[in-house]
C-alpha cells in the first residue's frame, strides 16, 4: 500500500495543482516522481500487488500509472523513451488498485480505506519519503531513524529492542528515534484503526492504531536506517534533493 492522499499543505503553493508525491527526485541518473521511485523499489523487491490511496486532486497520479503508448511511440521515434517503456512494463506486470480518501482525515484513515483490498500481511509506505533501498521487513515492524528534533514526527520508545510506545508529534519527546513511514502490518491493524478516536484536528493517526495493538500484547520491532530522504516539506525537500543529487544524480 502506498499512501498519497494528503493535501501537501507544507509544499504550497507548488502542491496546489501538482501532488507532492509527483514532485521530481533524482534517482539513478534520472528525475522521477517520488511515488514512481517508491513503486519501482517495491517492484524490485518482488511486490506485484499495489493499492495506492489517493485523495481529491490526485488524478494525475492515476494518469501517471496508466500507460500512454502513443506518447511512448512518439518519444521512441525521437530516440528517447527507454526509461518510460521500462516503467510501463513494470506497471503492466503489476496489479494496481486506486482507493479514494474523500477527506484528508489522517494517515490512519488512509490505511483503513484500503481494508477491502487487503487479505493478508502487507507493507505500507508513505509517498513522501525515499530510501536508498527498501529493506526487507518482518510482520509487525517498521523503520526508524534518529533526528535532532523529533517533535514533527512520530517518536518511538524501545526497551530491549521492542517497541513499548509510540507518540505522534509530541511537544516534549521522550526519544529522538522517529518513525520512517515504511511499515509491515497484519490485518489486525484495521481492527485497531477502527477503534481509534480522531484527534483534535479530526485525523485518525496510524500511531494510535499501533498503540492499541501494543496494549493488546502485539510485539512490534523496528529496524533503524540512516539514509532517509524526507521530501514532505519545503526545507526537507530542498536538503534531501541535495543529498539525492550527490547519491543518484
Amino acid at each position: 500500500m502506498i499512501t498519497a492522499a494528503g493535501l501537501g499543505t507544507r509544499m504550497l503553493p507548488a502542491s496546489k495543482e501538482i501532488p507532492k508525491e509527483m514532485f521530481p527526485a533524482p534517482f539513478k541518473g534520472e528525475f522521477k516522481p517520488i511515488i514512481q521511485v517508491i513503486f519501482e523499489q517495491l517492484f524490485e523487491r518482488g511486490v506485484r500487488d499495489f493499492v495506492i490511496v489517493v485523495g481529491r486532486g490526485k488524478r494525475v497520479i492515476e494518469d501517471h500509472f496508466t500507460p500512454d503508448y502513443d506518447f511512448l511511440q512518439y518519444l521512441e521515434r525521437k530516440g528517447r523513451g527507454s526509461s518510460l517503456r521500462e516503467f510501463y512494463t513494470k506497471v503492466e506486470e503489476s496489479r494496481i488498485a486506486f482507493v479514494n480518501q474523500p477527506e484528508p482525515r489522517g494517515f490512519g484513515d488512509a490505511v483503513l480505506r484500503a481494508k477491502p483490498f487487503i487479505s493478508g500481511d502487507f507493507v505500507v509506505v508513505g509517498a513522501d519519503t525515499l530510501l536508498d533501498d527498501v529493506p526487507i521487513l518482518s510482520p509487525h515492524s517498521f523503520l526508524v531513524t534518529r533526528v535532532e528534533d523529533p517533535r514533527p514526527y512520530g517518536t518511538v520508545i524501545l526497551r530491549d529492542g521492542k517497541v513499548v510506545d509510540v507518540e505522534e508529534k509530541p511537544k516534549v519527546p521522550k526519544s529522538n528515534l522517529v518513525v520512517v513511514p515504511y511499515y509491515y502490518f497484519s490485518t489486525r491493524i484495521f481492527d485497531a484503526l477502527e477503534r481509534v478516536r480522531p484527534d483534535s484536528t479530526g485525523e485518525v493517526q496510524l500511531t494510535e492504531g499501533i498503540r492499541i495493538l501494543l496494549r493488546e500484547g502485539v510485539e512490534f520491532y523496528v529496524r533503524e536506517v540512516n539514509d532517509v530522504y524526507d521530501l514532505g516539506s519545503t526545507s526537507n525537500y530542498a536538503s534531501s534533493l541535495q543529498k539525492l543529487l550527490v547519491k543518484w544524480g
